[in-house]
Formats: structure tokens, C-alpha cells, sequence
């Protein structure tokens, strides 16, 4: 077998790595910090199977421009990146056409149909089944109004055949007795499980690769050499040089960056997400929760409460704004009155976003043995054995089990 480089070692790349490496290829999986320590650190824990729909859906231009104008809303963009965002917002829109969507949302739920069946297979047999709760999640609605302006979604889970209950009143709080009596509604996702510790998960991914003999190298790459059969070597910041016979680029938010360097630029953007780890919450929670109208989420995640959300565009480079952090556990307390915020972690990280939210799965247009794993949004958890089983079949030869036409990366 041909030797591999996988580049990232997030939740995506380090679940691709190991694939491959069990599979007989050699791999080396690169980063330049330990396995799991960017956005795989710090995301919400959830498999999201319900939460495929394209972010330029009418109902989010709808509530647009009240949120860009509240600098607590679940929306910021910093004025200073506002040029640099523009081509993207073009795209963005375009993705904003009926017929696109369908066939946005036709793409997503593709892959979320597959979801627990290749997260199942890869607990199993990497012994990991303890990680995945066996709960699900709560969707919440003070109101009609609110339930009203979250209509698209549901409709959407009926086309789709995706798995949710609709609650009211005393049937919310008999199962999630903490929440508030404000909430009047609610919609259980039962297949929207949780992680015990996202962090830990791609640590202990990355062990099991490093037991079957792959390798973990540190380091930032910054060029490709080129062969007769494409990409031939990575060269790292530091001069260090390694030899390869294919590359997966699986940076995250980063892997723009790497794109440009074989000319194929990608549309990539940052969402930069924020969390609160609250480890003595005085509270328990058995699901996560989600309040669209408040755009926050909660899950019981890494030894406590993990409060997180919103979007922020501003770039890789800019320095975190907490303020965010603290918004969100204020809009957590509206839903948890008994919340105590004590023993406080905050922190920030870069979801990787493609304008018309549909990952880049597949090989590279440019090179014949690069191929792609990157934009997977706010879902990179949720779609990481998928992405995992796609990538290895396409570098095995097989035939996916989904038609990859969707996903490739000269789409735009």
C-alpha cells in the first residue's frame, strides 16, 4: 500500500487517518498542535443528524439583519473583515435559490442518513461505545411565534424521515426537569446523541492509529513539491521535508490556505464559534438542548455543562472577543434559572464554512492524488466516520455508498 499524508488532525483528519491506516496504507497525520486541540477541542459534542439545512435558507436572511445590527445577536461580523467576506456573500446568496436548496438539504441529509451507521461501526471496533450518550436533544419554544419560525426545519425532518417528537408543557420538564416553565414547546431529536468528550474521542482515535503503526508528526506545511504524479512532498515551516504518495487536506478552516498552494482556491470561511465550560453547574442534564430563537446551545459534555454558539466573522488571525462567551450563558440562564456559573472555561475556535454549508468530500480537480475533507461547518463531529468511510473508499477504489457529485471542490 501507498504511503498517505493527512493533513489535520481534528475530528475529520484523525478519524481519516486511522481509517486508512487499518485499511494497510501508511499514514502519517500532521498538525501543528497534538491531535484534537483546535475546533475538535471545543465543539458542542453533538451528532447533529437533524441540523443539515443550508444556513441561506429564507428563514435566516428573514432574521438577518435585526441580528447583524444587535451586537449581542447570534450574528457578528467585524467591520474591518467585511471586504474580505464579500465574494463569499455573493456565493451565499447564490445558495439562497429554491432549486439550490432542495438539493442543499437533499445533500446534507445524504449524509446524515449514514450517520449512526458509520459511527457505530467505528466505536465498535475501536472499542469507543462508552463516548456516545444515549440521549438525544431537546429543541426549544417559548411560544408559537417561535415554533412558527422554526416550521422550515421541521418540514424538513418530515421530507427527510428524520426522527422527532413534538412536546408540550408538563412533557418537556418530565423529561428535563431544569428547564424553565417559559419553554411551552418542544421537538425531541432522539438520534441527535451526544459525545461524552470530543476532545478525549480524537485522542483516543489518534492512539489507536499510532498502535497500528501510523505516525503523528508536528508541524505547520507550508509548500508542496510536485512529481510526475502530482504532490510528491510536504515542506514544513521548519525545512523538514516528507515524502508522500497521496495527500488528504483536512485542515478545518485552514485548509483555504493550503488549496491556494496547488491553485485551487476554496471558499472557505471561518465561523468562529465560542463556549463555556461550566464543570459545577448545580444542575444534571440528560440532553442537550437547543433554543433556535436564542441561537445557544447546551450539552453535557467533558465533566459538566458546555454552553456555546454564535457566529463570528472575522477571520483566522483576530483575537477572541469573550463578550460572546458570556452572551450565551446569560441566554442559558433564561432557559436553566437553577444554572450556577462556577468553574468557568471559555473558549474559542474556527468552524470550517463553505457558503452553501455542503462539506468538500473528494478528490482534488488540480492534483490526482490530493484529495479534500474540509468545510464541514458546524458538523464536523457529526459527519466524521461518514467523511472517514468516503475518503477511504475512494482511495481503495470502491464505490461510495452516495453519489460524491455534491461534495466535489470545483462546484462554485
Amino acid at each position: 500500500m501507498s504511503s498517505i499524508a493527512v493533513v489535520g488532525a481534528g475530528i475529520i483528519g484523525t478519524t481519516i487517518a486511522y481509517r486508512l491506516q487499518r485499511c494497510g496504507f501508511t499514514v502519517t497525520l500532521i498538525d501543528r498542535d497534538a491531535p484534537g486541540r483546535g475546533a475538535s477541542y471545543g465543539n458542542m459534542a453533538s451528532i447533529a443528524v437533524t441540523e443539515f439545512m443550508p444556513a441561506s435558507r429564507p428563514s435566516v436572511w428573514a432574521q438577518m439583519p435585526k441580528w447583524l445590527i444587535d451586537p449581542q445577536g447570534p450574528v457578528r461580523i467585524r467591520p474591518a473583515y467585511i471586504p474580505k467576506l464579500i465574494p463569499w456573500f455573493v456565493r451565499f446568496l447564490a445558495a439562497s435559490r429554491p432549486s439550490k436548496l432542495r438539493e442543499l438539504e437533499a445533500a446534507g441529509a445524504a449524509l446524515c442518513g449514514r450517520v449512526h451507521e458509520d459511527l457505530d461501526a467505528l466505536l465498535q471496533e475501536t472499542r469507543l461505545t462508552s463516548m456516545l450518550s444515549a440521549k438525544g436533544c431537546l429543541s426549544l419554544y417559548a411560544d408559537e411565534a417561535e415554533f412558527h419560525a422554526d416550521r422550515d426545519h421541521i418540514e424538513v425532518l418530515k421530507r427527510f424521515g428524520f426522527r422527532h417528537e413534538i412536546l408540550a408543557g408538563n412533557a418537556i420538564r418530565d423529561i428535563e426537569p431544569a428547564l424553565t416553565r417559559k419553554i411551552t414547546k418542544a421537538v425531541l431529536l432522539p438520534d441527535n446523541r451526544s459525545v461524552a468528550n470530543p476532545y478525549l474521542l480524537v485522542a483516543a482515535l489518534a492512539e489507536k492509529l499510532q498502535a497500528l503503526g501510523g505516525r503523528i508528526q508536528s508541524g505547520e506545511v507550508v509548500s508542496f513539491e510536485e512529481g510526475e504524479g502530482g504532490v510528491s512532498a510536504l515542506r514544513f515551516a521548519d525545512g523538514r521535508r516528507l515524502a508522500t504518495d497521496r495527500v488528504v487536506l483536512a485542515a478545518g478552516a485552514f485548509t483555504g490556505r493550503l488549496s491556494r498552494l496547488i491553485g485551487e482556491p476554496i471558499p472557505l470561511e471561518t465561523e468562529r464559534g465560542y463556549h463555556t465550560q461550566i464543570m459545577a453547574p448545580g444542575i444534571s442534564l440528560d440532553h442537550s438542548i437547543i433554543w433556535p430563537a436564542r441561537a445557544f446551545m447546551v450539552t453535557p459534555t467533558a465533566g459538566g455543562i458546555r454552553v456555546g454558539g454564535t457566529v463570528e466573522m472575522a477571520g483566522l488571525d483576530a483575537a477572541p472577543d469573550y463578550r460572546r462567551a458570556k452572551v450565551l450563558v446569560k441566554r442559558a440562564i433564561e432557559a436553566l434559572p437553577a444554572l450556577k456559573v462556577e468553574q468557568t472555561s471559555e473558549w474559542m475556535g474556527h468552524r470550517p464554512a463553505l457558503p452553501d454549508t455542503v462539506p468538500v468530500i473528494g478528490p482534488s480537480a488540480k492534483r490526482k492524488n490530493v484529495f479534500y475533507a474540509t468545510g464541514h461547518g458546524h458538523l464536523g463531529l457529526t459527519y466524521a466516520a461518514t467523511t472517514g468511510r468516503l475518503i477511504v473508499d475512494l482511495m481503495m477504489g470502491a464505490t461510495p455508498p452516495i453519489d460524491l457529485k455534491p461534495y466535489r471542490v470545483d462546484r462554485f
